[in-house]
């Protein structure tokens, strides 16, 4: 990790400087492989309709019993089945893996 350092500047340099820090400072987005392994976050990733249902009524707000209830499921099976539906999506919350449904309009 770079450490700062404290430097003064004539106003010259000032206006080169301005131009050089923000092409040093814009970090170059990662090129897709064209190639997608299984776990890459690029691959395609497929839920089933009752995954898409889960996170639908997750989305309500509703909690995990009251969710497990309505689809008629133990809390614990749902538990589980929300922790799966994280690590194929490659996200830590059920609250990503929400998002990243709406945002893809699923749900």
């Amino acid at each position: 990790m770079e450490q700062a350092t404290l430097v003064r500047r004539t106003a010259e340099d000032q206006g080169a400087l301005r131009t050089r820090e923000h092409r040093e400072n814009v970090v170059p987005l990662q090129a897709r492989p064209r190639e997608t392994a299984v776990n890459s976050p690029y691959a395609p990733v497929e839920l089933n309709h009752e995954d898409l249902e889960l996170l639908a009524e997750i989305a309500t707000g509703v909690t995990t019993e009251v969710a497990a209830r309505h689809l008629e499921l133990s809390a614990r099976t749902l538990r589980r089945r929300i922790r799966n539906i994280c690590d194929v999506l490659g996200v830590n919350t059920p609250i990503e893996a929400v998002v990243w449904a709406a945002r893809r309009q699923l749900i």
